[in-house]
């Protein structure tokens, strides 16, 4: 996701590099890609240019420090620029749930047909009970869409999450109508004893079509603690506009952004706060059931600079491995973040990135490893080639790939499909990916985004590094004030 953006800014920035000071003419072209960048993005166009004037203004009205370059500034600048597009000027952040205390809570999903809320209900149920330890009901209160009733019930068996339902309506009016049955529903979870009420609301394909007198109806009679709207994130600006129209009728608490892995734009990420001033408060990753995030600004805008999300590719990982003890997934996030890992490790997490699907994806929110599946090649294809390679290796060539050379390298390509050529080529990129690890474990988050950008001293890597989120680290960050501060204490020692 988010492809154009982080090239247009890598290019954007590159550009910058090596200017005495910041100035109105040296940005001027770097803004301008960046405008061009956001607007081929589909981002809404009064969006964007209150973007560039607010990076403008605060480049042009700060004091550059003298240890840093232009270009470096302007990556803190957009950075921040980017979090505060996508979270709004909040002191405190909203709960992604209001939980009732004496009562189940009841959560409404609407949305236009075809944006994935049927599907959306049975993750954020299967959501709340793995990490919530709630106990949802699923409601079949779309009776509009053939077999959309069904399509719960097949779900709900899937995960095992019980759903209420009665049958579709009848021609003629004849039959359950949505609002009897949520309120129906509700009189039930109460004797049943489910904490969580998850309604899924019927939807048409244009908003024109929508039966929003119905869904009022709904929203005043059962009187849900929080109102999603879904909608897919591969529409774009429609995607925005259609957010406005449903919280102009019903006061949306948030927005929940499906086929969010497979587009490539981002406008409907950092459009919908800035046009609608509703948060987006869940993501869609992928087809499993598992695959539903919670929205971080900040990890979206390490994203967009091309600084992958390594903390959100071990809290996945962890998922996936709840044999494991609280130990030994300490001592694997540890060599996931500091690169001291080998290829029997790396092995492993491919084989659990595997169970978590959007493999591609998922490889891009690791330093420097977007690059091992190379542009416009079937992601399930490379991954089985690079797991191949590493299969035919030994158990010494695994713990110490520095003792492959070119003979081995043949032996591994003969027995891997390969040519000595595409193993030698891993090896390499394996290797960065160490050392890139191994450089961020420890930097400050300035310096973190200067060697992601391709412009610290490695130079190393552009966009499809990770900028771990600051706990990740250890020990206290200092910060620029405080660098400079140790330098004259240490000049005065000196004199």
């Amino acid at each position: 996701m988010f492809e154009g953006i982080m090239r247009g800014l890598s290019e954007a920035i590159k550009g910058m590099r090596g200017k005495g000071k910041i100035t109105e003419a040296n940005i001027q072209e770097g803004l301008r890609q960046v405008r061009t960048a956001l607007l081929e993005a589909d981002v809404n166009f009064n969006v964007v240019n209150e973007f560039i004037e607010r990076v403008k203004g605060q480049a042009l009205g700060q004091q550059v420090m003298r240890s840093l370059d232009p270009s470096e500034q302007i990556i803190k600048i957009i950075y921040e620029e980017l979090v505060r597009l996508m979270k709004g000027e909040v002191e405190k952040p909203e709960p992604l749930f209001h939980f009732a205390k004496d009562r189940p809570t009841v959560l409404m999903l609407c949305g236009l047909q075809g944006s994935g809320k049927t599907t959306t209900c049975a993750k954020l149920a299967m959501l709340l009970r793995d990490r919530h330890g709630k106990k949802p009901l699923l409601v079949a209160a779309d009776l509009q869409r053939p077999a959309a009733v069904e399509q719960l019930k097949t779900l709900g068996e899937q995960l095992g999450i019980p759903v209420y339902a009665e049958g579709p309506a009848q021609p003629g009016g004849m039959g359950p109508n949505p609002v009897s049955v949520c309120n129906n529903a509700a009189a039930h979870a109460r004797s049943a004893g489910y904490d969580v009420i998850i309604l899924d609301t019927a939807g048409r394909l244009h908003i024109a079509e929508m039966p929003m007198e119905e869904l009022k109806q709904i929203d005043r009679q059962v009187r849900p603690d929080d109102v999603f709207f879904v909608c897919d994130a591969m529409t774009g600006q429609d995607a925005v506009n259609s957010a406005k129209a449903f919280d102009d009728a019903l006061d949306l608490n948030g927005v929940i952004l499906t086929k969010l892995d497979g587009d490539a734009r981002g406008g409907a990420a950092l459009s919908i706060k800035q046009v609608t001033n509703v948060a987006i408060k869940f993501m869609g990753v992928g087809e499993k059931l598992s695959a539903l995030e919670e929205f971080v600004p900040e990890r979206m805008a390490q994203r967009i600079m091309g600084q992958g999300d390594v903390w959100s590719i071990i809290e996945k990982v962890q998922r996936v491995q709840q044999e494991l003890s609280a130990e030994e997934i300490e001592a694997q996030r540890k060599k996931l973040e500091k690169g001291d890992f080998n290829l029997d490790d790396f092995r492993k997490q491919f084989t659990q990135m595997a169970k978590m699907g959007g493999m591609k994806d998922m490889l891009g929110s690791m330093p420097g490893m977007g690059d091992l599946i190379p542009e416009g090649e079937d992601p399930d294809v490379a991954i089985k080639r690079i797991q191949g390679i590493i299969d035919g290796m030994t158990k010494e060539e695994r713990k110490n790939p520095d003792v492959i050379d070119l003979s081995r390298r043949r032996r591994i390509a003969q027995g891997s499909g390969t040519e000595p050529h595409d193993i030698k080529q891993f090896l390499n990129q394996f290797a960065q990916v160490r050392v890139i690890m191994r450089q961020i474990a420890n930097m400050s988050m300035m310096d973190r985004l200067k060697t992601l950008m391709g412009m610290g001293k490695s130079g190393m890597i552009g966009p499809g590094g990770s900028l771990p989120k600051a706990k990740i680290g250890t020990g206290h960050r200092k910060t620029a004030k405080e660098r400079a501060d140790e330098r004259k204490k240490k000049r005065k020692r000196d004199k």
